[in-house]
């Protein structure tokens, strides 16, 4: 009779859903970690640039600042855009880079 008695703790329903609430809690916690830790959180007001694919064809880049995101992929045009040629940079021997204008561009100096 004192064996009824006895509760066998292993035999407990409970205990495998305490269990099952313990694993959920630290795959939860686990998540957490990772989105704060994503450049892209929504709770970070740090301005941020991701670019996925560099150099690729589907190169795209995400501007974060604040809480605004911006998405630009890469087209299948060179320069798209409007605006003139304004001038030609040259690069010298020791690392600097000479602008010259074009004449007649704007903003060029006119002699």
């Amino acid at each position: 009779m004192m064996r009824f008695l006895e509760h066998d703790e292993a035999d407990d329903p409970i205990l495998s859903l305490v269990n099952l609430i313990d694993l959920f809690l630290v795959v939860i916690g686990i998540l957490l970690i990772v989105i704060v830790r994503n450049p892209l959180n929504p709770f970070s007001s740090t301005n941020v640039v991701v670019i996925e694919n560099p150099g690729e064809a589907d190169q795209r880049m995400i501007v974060k600042q604040g809480e605004e995101l911006r998405r630009y992929e890469a087209g299948d045009e060179i320069g798209e855009g409007e605006g003139v040629k304004a001038g030609v940079t040259y690069k010298l021997a020791d690392g600097r880079l000479i602008y010259v204008p074009e004449a007649g561009a704007a903003g060029a100096l006119e002699p």
